[in-house]
């Protein structure tokens, strides 16, 4: 399954890990992991580690996730990009958007 999702620890994070290419046929899959989840969820850490590959399409869901988890204020983590990925968040200036690690 290219995302798979789980709480985290604090109870309050939902991880969701998208293995593959991050792409439009992921589309739904990505929506549905945080739309539909538990309103108790504060914070989200989106995993790139087994992420080969991410688009403009990638780019636009994650920003529908911020704009979802609160905008300005939302609590959104995007952690273990491999190198291609993180320079193509780094093009596109979503180390202004998003807290990347």
């Amino acid at each position: 399954m290219p995302i798979q999702t789980r709480r985290d620890d604090d109870g309050q994070t939902l991880v969701i890990r998208i293995e593959g290419r991050f792409d439009f046929s992921t589309h739904q899959a990505f929506r549905d992991a945080y739309e539909h989840g538990d309103p108790n969820i504060r914070n989200y850490i989106v995993d790139l580690s087994d992420t080969t590959y991410l688009d403009s399409s990638a780019l636009g869901m994650l920003l529908l996730l911020r704009d979802y988890a609160g905008g300005d204020s939302a609590g959104i983590v995007i952690e273990n990009c491999n190198n291609d990925v993180r320079r193509i968040l780094s093009i596109s200036n979503f180390e202004q958007l998003f807290n990347i690690r």
